[in-house]
């Protein structure tokens, strides 16, 4: 499973790469499937959201004593979440440097 996740982000890392060297708009769009950065933005934003809110329901079900829980599955849900909250941290920093470069440019 976290395989799977991991070579979805790779996907989206390469869709990404191949739209910022694509020459114009219209084959930027072909290059990423049809989907726009703001768009892949978005569904990763919601993407890191599901998560937490998976391992908080999770946490909570262990706390409240459900039997089919364990401590192990919280532990890891939990540390899945964090995980993919601190990437999405990295990337919004990243995304804010950069446009900060662009505006420090000289005309």
């Amino acid at each position: 499973m976290i395989e799977m996740e991991i070579n979805k982000v790779l996907g989206q890392m390469r869709a990404l790469s191949a739209q910022i060297q694509a020459p114009d708009p219209a084959s930027a769009a072909t290059a990423a499937g049809g989907v726009n950065f703001g768009e892949l933005l978005r569904q990763s934003i919601d993407s890191v959201n599901e998560q937490q809110a998976a391992a908080q329901s999770l946490a909570t079900r262990f706390e409240s004593g459900a039997a089919d829980v364990s401590v192990a599955e919280v532990m890891v849900s939990m540390q899945k979440a964090s995980l993919s909250f601190q990437a999405m941290t990295e990337v919004r920093n990243r995304l804010v440097e950069a446009y900060q470069q662009v505006m420090n440019m000289p005309i």
